[in-house]
């Protein structure tokens, strides 16, 4: 299965450290953000990587090259200086990612979440990981009915930003810029997204004071992953 690393946003919120520098390659416990994701990534055995980039990503490029010293194939989509939105990125990055399912993880999350489990996912359309309610986003995005993710009802958790998607989630849509929420909400009432919550650790890295928190957190128990 091949992973798409979604690396192409501004990072507003974590103005100014990333007026020069893409949030992906902000340092954590002495690494990028990205380096400790596809470090995860390659002990969980994906060996194929896509990396979408727009502000800043030549840097990205630079950086992280074709991915050999992760013993990793990396390649890149470009959007140009201004990114596509999730659904719009994913849709520019599919001639990459080939016709099979494929995994998409947000490039400004830290977890502990186990990847190699996602192999045999998804049945429908979509595999969504969920986590609890974060205190910056405590109404949560979609409830989980069984092994079913849902708009209506709850308990809400919060959509993680990993996932498993087909091609077909994509079909008819035009190239642009566009969300992904209104594909899965459409999948979603048609019960084509499955899903699971994880209960272990998750960060979005979305201030300066969260990227604060996970490098003390990194640095003080001298650990290299999450």
């Amino acid at each position: 299965m091949k992973v798409l690393i979604l690396a192409a946003g501004r990072g507003e919120r974590l103005r100014p450290l990333t007026d020069n520098t893409p949030k992906p390659l902000l340092q954590v416990g002495g690494r990028p953000l990205i380096e400790h994701i596809i470090a995860d990534l390659a002990r969980a055995g994906f060996c194929e990587c896509v990396v979408n980039l727009a502000h800043l990503g030549e840097q990205i490029q630079t950086r992280l090259g074709d991915g050999s010293r992760f013993a990793m194939h990396i390649a890149y989509s470009l959007e140009g200086n201004e990114a596509l939105e999730t659904g719009g990125g994913i849709h520019r990055a599919l001639p990459l990612l080939g016709k099979e399912p494929f995994l998409v993880v947000n490039g400004d999350v830290a977890t502990d979440f186990p990847f190699e489990s996602l192999q045999n996912h998804p049945a429908g359309l979509a595999h969504l990981v969920l986590v609890d309610n974060p205190l910056h986003h405590p109404q949560g995005d979609f409830a989980l009915q069984g092994d079913r993710v849902t708009v209506e009802g709850g308990p809400k958790f919060t959509f993680s930003g990993i996932g498993v998607y087909r091609p077909e989630l994509f079909a008819g849509r035009k190239p642009g810029k566009f969300p992904l929420a209104p594909l899965l909400r459409d999948a979603m009432s048609t019960g084509l997204v499955s899903g699971e919550i994880h209960p272990g650790f998750w960060m979005d890295i979305g201030t300066v004071e969260r990227l604060r928190e996970l490098d003390e957190r990194l640095t003080a128990t001298s650990v290299t992953r999450f």
